[in-house]
């Protein structure tokens, strides 16, 4: 697929990275020689220095053969002009990342898409949402829902509190009969596994799950996590994701803000109705003390600074505070940051990425999620056609074994399926397959 990217930024460059391995056909515009420089020493793709907004560009580009047009430089303006013109060009479908929350409403989503721009992006609403999310069930350090909840995929790490340690997946399998889950993904160290029956589990362990909506509560408390409620909630940070965070969240929550921008705290206070703003250094752990930080119940570390955000949410852990989210933009700290102990954390990178690799892969899909740290997508595919998948039952039809189904979604029902279910129509499956096993598994439902 030939693929063109606008911007080589932190997601532009991300993108074409991920793309690039997927083999696809990919050309990096951006008017910045020295990224560009870089993007073509570590990646295999076409760069071209200039406007993306320019024909002249466009057309160097040769933008009339591109299936899918994606506009992520830092200027949102530049990105919907570029995404318009690619359209008029020939491109078949375009994709612009966006800051304004008034352009995503249904109303002018339809009409930017009548001008071209086929979807509408905004990294800061979609981290702003998991964010949110991983309040809600704050005892997982991740959670990823697929068809309005009926089957989740969370994470946790296995701590001196769970049952599980030192079990094989066949023997917890004997102790879950009163609710239904299936052990996904094991991320120890730097590698992830997936597990079979033979698996056992270690103390550090981090594992995913999938399950369904009935069985969360359950599943969270058999893991050995005790469900505390989330009331007070502290922010660092004076990002755009942070004011959109709070504006989420502060119907549901007490919520307070700190940053050290004393005119970006005054914008704040105008656009927010109920949070409390204070003007202070997020480094500062004692003002942070000082402002309350040891009676709160979550801390989320959302400063332009990987760093920071760390060492941040791993002192608020140390003073007690039980739940903690930290902004990781720097991709190579997402195992290490997990490793000395973090308890969430989020990159709108992965993100924004995700939710763009959808239009790339092949089949009906849904929706796909990343795990953070994990080499491995879960992709939702809808069966949306009498083939051979509704023929023969799973056993039959030749899962790679670096992949596994995590559950199915049937109307109103979900399953984790055994070896002899057959799939129907319009079948909602969600399958978790490391890299070397993903064209294998779309070549299954395309």
């Amino acid at each position: 697929m030939k693929i063109v990217i606008s911007g080589a930024g932190d997601i532009g460059f991300h993108l074409a990275g991920l793309l690039s391995k997927e083999n696809q056909d990919i050309t990096l515009i951006d008017t910045n020689a020295a990224v560009l420089n870089q993007a073509g020493r570590h990646l295999d793709v076409l760069t071209i220095e200039g406007d993306a907004t320019t024909l002249k560009i466009l057309e160097q580009a040769n933008i009339k053969k591109a299936k899918l047009f994606i506009a992520v430089a830092t200027s949102e303006k530049t990105n919907l002009l570029a995404a318009i013109l690619a359209k008029k060009l020939g491109a078949s479908y375009t994709i612009a990342r966006i800051s304004t929350p008034e352009y995503l409403s249904d109303e002018n989503r339809e009409r930017f898409s009548q001008l071209g721009v086929d979807v509408l992006i905004s990294p800061q609403k979609l981290a702003a949402q998991e964010i949110q999310r991983l309040l809600r069930r704050a005892s997982f350090t991740d959670l990823f829902e697929f068809e309005n909840g009926k089957i989740s995929v969370v994470g946790f790490t296995l701590d001196t509190a769970c049952p599980l340690i030192n079990r094989s997946i066949a023997e917890i399998d004997e102790l879950t009969e009163d609710f239904k889950f299936r052990g996904l993904a094991l991320l120890r160290g730097e590698e992830t596994i997936i597990p079979h029956n033979q698996t056992f589990l270690r103390k550090g362990d981090h594992l995913y799950i999938s399950t369904n909506e009935e069985s969360l509560e359950t599943a969270m408390k058999f893991a050995g996590k005790q469900l505390e409620p989330i009331k007070k909630v502290m922010i660092i940070g004076g990002t755009a994701l942070a004011l959109r965070t709070a504006q989420q969240i502060e119907k549901d929550y007490k919520v307070t803000i700190v940053m050290k921008d004393e005119e970006r705290a005054k914008q704040f206070v105008k656009e927010l109705s109920k949070s409390l703003v204070i003007h202070a250094d997020p480094g500062d752990i004692d003002a942070l003390q000082e402002e309350g930080l040891t009676d709160m119940d979550a801390f989320i570390a959302l400063t332009p600074n990987s760093e920071t955000n760390i060492i941040s949410s791993l002192t608020a852990e140390q003073l007690g505070v039980y739940k903690t989210i930290a902004l990781v933009e720097n991709v190579n700290y997402t195992h290490i940051s997990q490793n000395i102990g973090i308890d969430t954390i989020i990159n709108k990178k992965l993100i924004a990425a995700n939710n763009i690799f959808r239009f790339v892969r092949k089949g009906k899909v849904e929706a796909i999620a990343g795990l953070h740290g994990v080499d491995a997508e879960i992709i939702e595919f809808e069966i949306h056609k009498s083939n051979r998948l509704l023929k023969y039952p799973i056993s039959e039809l030749h899962f790679p074994e670096k992949s596994i189904i995590a559950g199915i979604v049937r109307g109103d029902d979900s399953f984790a399926p055994n070896d002899d279910f057959k799939f129907e129509i319009h079948d909602k499956v969600i399958v978790l397959a490391l890299p070397e096993a993903i064209h294998q598994v779309e070549k299954i439902f395309r």
